[in-house]
């Protein structure tokens, strides 16, 4: 069985991480950066040409709530059409309008001020959702798995696609209970190999990656089948 230490430096750490956002930082700002790229990530389009598109708006600056606003729709939808997001662009454009928006006006702009508001892991989770219409379970997902160990109530569930490759490699057994004992299981896992608690979410992101890549080669086969 591959170490998952080894398993984070063959498939790659956090995301955002991949993206140069340091999500450690005292900076609240890298927080928002982060939250972008998961609205990004959370629609069924590519993970290249969601990468593409957040790489199009940091060129340009469009990084902070306030820069979006001013910003405005129709450049957003230029930016977003330049980096290859053009089955959603003017959806997503709204949305992010919209989100912004809303941060500004109840957490003067800042994601840090919306976690410690609120009450628990699930009331995160809804105030992130109520962020603006179009953020889901997903994009949340998506966005708290790479903050666990940051945030104290970033306690998403578990993905599904690293459940499936630590299954697959060995970390898992396939039985209902070691499904519902899956994160603290590999919680663990990550600290018998001697890794720090706070940079469990780059072994997370290691999985996804895989359970991507596991997805894939099954599709292949699917379609060489047919």
């Amino acid at each position: 069985m591959i170490a998952p230490a080894e398993l984070v430096r063959s498939r790659g750490r956090r995301y955002a991480t991949a993206l140069g956002i340091d999500l450690a930082s005292t900076d609240t700002n890298e927080r928002f950066k982060w939250f972008l790229a998961a609205m990004l990530f959370g629609t069924r389009i590519s993970e290249q040409l969601a990468t593409r598109t957040w790489h199009e708006l940091a060129a340009r600056g469009v990084l902070t709530p306030q820069r979006m606003l001013d910003t405005g729709w129709d450049s957003l939808v230029a930016i977003l059409d330049a980096g290859g997001y053009t089955r959603y662009d003017f959806k997503t454009a709204t949305k992010l309008l919209a989100v912004c928006t809303t941060l500004l006006h109840d957490y003067d702009g800042d994601l840090d001020t919306l976690h410690a508001a609120a009450a628990d892991p699930r009331n995160l989770e809804a105030r992130l959702k109520a962020l603006g219409k179009g953020i889901g379970d997903t994009t949340v997902a998506i966005f708290l798995r790479e903050l666990r160990g940051i945030w104290s109530k970033a306690e998403p569930p578990l993905s599904p696609l690293a459940l499936v490759a630590a299954q697959t490699l060995g970390y898992l057994r396939h039985s209902r209970q070691a499904i519902e004992q899956a994160l603290p299981q590999l919680q663990q896992m990550w600290a018998s190999d001697g890794q720090p608690a706070a940079y469990f979410a780059d072994f997370e992101a290691a999985l996804v990656r895989e359970g991507l890549r596991l997805r894939r080669a099954e599709s292949r086969h699917s379609a060489a089948e047919h």
